[in-house]
């Protein structure tokens, strides 16, 4: 597992350094592009950027768990989650 990460804060100021944008704009662009997102994904539209990545809402159906501690058995109740895919050039990126 890499021990390296860049946050958000580091992400505006490298964007901002090979654009030669003011760290405020990349920081606004990068806020709306999330903003977006989470709206599109709102709305169960998905968000693809062909070769980089895909985002969209999934469903997950109600079903039955145990509660760890006592055993008993519990229904959860279905609901949305977010499905993120690594596009191919993510992938190769990767390698």
């Amino acid at each position: 597992m890499a021990d390296k990460s860049l946050n958000k804060t580091d992400l505006v100021a490298k964007i901002a350094a090979d654009t030669d944008l003011s760290q405020a704009a990349v920081d606004k662009v990068l806020g709306s592009l999330f903003d977006v997102i989470a709206e599109s994904v709102a709305s169960d539209t998905k968000v693809s950027i062909p070769g980089w990545l895909a985002v969209e809402r999934t469903h997950r159906a109600a079903r039955t768990g145990r509660n760890p501690q006592t055993g008993a058995e519990i229904t959860i109740p279905a609901g949305y989650s977010v499905k993120v895919s690594a596009g191919s050039k993510l992938k190769a990126a990767a390698k």
